[in-house]
């Protein structure tokens, strides 16, 4: 998925931003998040049975939704321009709509 990875480079750009004005707490969890997606996705691709891939996926969304919140408390606050919001939110709504896309789908074939 190299939108994952977009996603996690873009926001390890922004974590940049966001440190340079010493919001240490807020960086760590963008962080955390944006790892955890690719990290879930892969580790659910290895477990036997779509109930198990279906957890973990689920888990992959919701850190997605966490940096979307995360993303708008960083406009919010000024960490980071328009431009780099709305980059970075186009990203994450794709991602979202192909995670849940392929969550529909599993749970369709069950």
């Amino acid at each position: 998925m190299a939108e994952v990875n977009e996603l996690c480079h873009r926001n390890l750009q922004i974590n940049i931003c966001i440190t340079e004005r010493r919001n240490y707490g807020l960086t760590s969890q963008i962080r955390r998040s944006s790892i955890s997606i690719p990290s879930n996705i892969a580790e659910g691709s290895g477990k036997n049975g779509d109930n198990d891939y279906l957890r973990f996926l689920n888990i992959a969304i919701s850190s997605l939704f966490e940096i979307q919140t995360q993303l708008e408390v960083s406009y919010n606050l000024k960490f980071i321009n328009e431009n780099q919001f709305n980059q970075i939110h186009k990203v994450s709504k794709e991602i979202e709509r192909m995670l849940s896309t392929f969550i529909r789908k599993i749970k369709d074939r069950k």
